[in-house]
C-alpha cells in the first residue's frame, strides 16, 4: 500500500483511500469486486486472519456467498491494494506499468 501511494503522489495522480479495515466495507462493494475479479485473487490466502481460520471454513471460501460473508466479517483477508477506477474498472495488486496505464485513461 505504501509504495502504491508514493507512486500517486509522486505522479499527481488524485485518489481516494478507503481503509476497509478502519472504516468496514459493504456488500454491495464486495459484491461488485467479485461481479469483476475472481474469489481466489481476491481474499489473502498468505494474510494471518486467512491462514487462523478453520480448515473448513478456508475451503468454503471459494463461493461467492461465503467470501462476502468472509470480507464482511475481516475485512484484513482482501488482497491490497484493491484498485477501483471506476466504470467497473479494477485491478488487484501493485504493476506500476499496469497501474500506470490504468491511470492515463
Amino acid at each position: 500500500m505504501q509504495k502504491a501511494m508514493k507512486w500517486l503522489e509522486a505522479n499527481g495522480v488524485a485518489y481516494q483511500f478507503h481503509d476497509y479495515r478502519e472504516s468496514g466495507i459493504d456488500r454491495k462493494t464486495i459484491t461488485n469486486w467479485l461481479k469483476h475479479l475472481p474469489v481466489e485473487k481476491v481474499i489473502n490466502t498468505r494474510s494471518t486472519t486467512f491462514r487462523e481460520l478453520p480448515p473448513e471454513e478456508r475451503e468454503a471460501i471459494s463461493g461467492k456467498e461465503a467470501a462476502i460473508k468472509l470480507i464482511m466479517a475481516s475485512p484484513t483477508v482482501v488482497k491490497r491494494p484493491l484498485w477501483d477506477f471506476g466504470g467497473d474498472s479494477f485491478f488487484l495488486g501493485w504493476d506500476e506499468k499496469e497501474i500506470q496505464k490504468l491511470c492515463s485513461r
